[in-house]
């Protein structure tokens, strides 16, 4: 008679998915935001959080994606403000 016990992942690759999970959320959130408001800043970490997220395989990669696209919306919208009005920074 031979016991075996169920396979199951590691925890820590559970809690390494999670993490993925997490960052593709904020990366998300952080790129919608940043069309509003701080787009030089929340664009690029946005970015980061999405290529991170899909890098440790989050199972959310639909979110990553979005914040990834956002992300570069955010510094697209940054530029066309930029130059629309001859600024160098976003300044009213």
């Amino acid at each position: 008679m031979h016991l075996t016990a169920p396979a199951t992942t590691r925890p820590e690759t559970r809690t390494r998915t999670r993490d993925a999970d997490g960052m593709a959320v904020a990366s998300f959130i952080l790129g919608l935001l940043g069309l509003l408001v701080l787009n030089m800043f929340l664009g690029p970490i946005a970015i980061v959080l999405a290529l991170v997220a899909l890098w440790r395989g989050t199972g959310r990669k639909g979110r990553a994606y979005l914040g990834l696209t956002l992300g570069v919306a955010d510094l697209a919208v940054l530029a066309i403000a930029m130059e629309m009005s001859n600024t160098v920074s976003w300044s009213l």
